[in-house]
């Protein structure tokens, strides 16, 4: 089984943390939809041989695009690939895209899950962060979606420089107040090139706190799970039958195409990422060309990414795998590279699973790169 994941390279305005390639300019959008559904015909050999599960539209903001060209990109996909039965078809949108007609024809649609961009329910973040939408805007999408669609998601932001504690609360008992099935949260990053980043070396926004986006990651955890919510991946939880098909068929190692610029994909063996600029995407599938670079993935690549994965999810890293997939070296370096993080109460091992501990899960991602197999083939 594998998914398929399309990049929208479009928004209204820039948030000011994101680094994600995109466009304000919507000049070229339609140019942009044909160019996508000629790389899905373009690439269709390479998937011939797999049933495709999940259609995922990201971005850039996927719900600038109309419900008619969204209409288009799904059937060009329906057209060239084989399709499981009930595939989940998701579509990431910002609350200022969906009005009450939207979500209607998005109903309609073959679209059977939304992502929703909110971040916060206080107008004060939403100003800080630069969002198209407001709290009011926030509010009255997830109550009308919640109406047509079962299959939701929403994003919030924690970690966000003067949040207290207690705000942070409210933002989640705010999103539980709606019954969705699914939150996405991330602690707020500063990326270079952002206007965040700007904003904070002039001084005009104070840098976002470590300690308190712990505080905020703990917080969250508890209140999700004891609302039945699993913590099955760092930054998702879902109810039992929600999570997210595309986001776990990436952390379990699943094959994706990814279309579009900026887009990547991943075969098992190789990766391949699109270029990220507009008008050389368009160029380049004007002339046939797939505007893509390719890196054959090492043994030790494929290591080390499955300890990064592995490690943010539920179902842990399995040390029988480790043996068979790499090879014993591998499990050796392993097992002598977690033993301190075990004296350590960040990372356990149970059923020869590999997983990190309450304690451990914020700091995952700084674990996994310590156990890293490095410069050794």
């Amino acid at each position: 089984m594998s998914g398929i994941y399309i990049h929208i390279p479009f928004c209204k305005q820039a948030c000011h943390y994101c680094d994600f390639h995109f466009s304000t300019s919507m000049k070229k959008k339609e140019e942009m939809v044909l160019a996508i559904a000629k790389e899905l015909q373009m690439r269709k050999s390479e998937f011939e041989n797999e049933v495709i599960e999940t259609i995922y539209f990201g971005g850039g903001t996927p719900s600038v695009l109309t419900t008619t060209e969204i209409d288009f990109l799904i059937s060009e996909v329906f057209k060239n690939y084989v399709i499981a039965e009930n595939p989940e078809i998701t579509l990431e949108a910002n609350p200022d895209d969906l009005s009450s007609e939207r979500i209607i024809e998005l109903a309609k649609s073959p679209i059977n899950r939304l992502s929703i961009g909110i971040q916060s329910f206080f107008e004060d973040d939403l100003v800080m962060m630069n969002r198209a939408h407001n709290s009011v805007e926030a509010k009255k999408c997830l109550e009308e979606a919640t109406q047509y669609f079962d299959n939701i998601s929403l994003d919030l932001i924690y970690g966000i420089p003067g949040m207290s504690n207690e705000k942070w609360k409210q933002n989640i008992e705010t999103a539980l107040s709606f019954g969705i099935p699914h939150i996405s949260s991330y602690a707020l990053t500063v990326e270079p090139k952002t206007a965040l980043n700007k904003l904070i070396q002039t001084g005009k926004i104070a840098k976002p706190n470590d300690e308190s986006a712990q505080e905020h990651f703990a917080i969250l955890v508890e209140i999700l799970e004891a609302n039945d919510f699993i913590h099955y991946e760092l930054s998702n939880f879902g109810k039992a039958n929600y999570f997210s098909k595309n986001n776990s068929a990436y952390w379990l190692g699943k094959k994706y195409l990814g279309i579009g610029p900026s887009a990547h994909s991943y075969d098992g063996i190789s990766r391949s990422w699109n270029v990220s600029n507009n008008s050389i995407y368009l160029k380049s599938i004007q002339e046939d060309k797939l505007p893509n670079e390719i890196e054959i993935l090492s043994v030790t690549d494929r290591y080390n990414e499955y300890i990064m994965t592995g490690l943010r999810t539920i179902w842990g890293v399995s040390l029988n795998r480790i043996e068979t997939e790499f090879g014993s070296e591998y499990l050796e370096y392993l097992h002598k590279q977690v033993q301190k993080f075990i004296n350590d109460d960040l990372l356990y091992i149970d059923n020869a699973i590999l997983k990190p501990t309450p304690k451990g899960k914020f700091l995952t991602d700084g674990i996994a790169s310590d156990l890293f197999y490095l410069n050794l083939e």
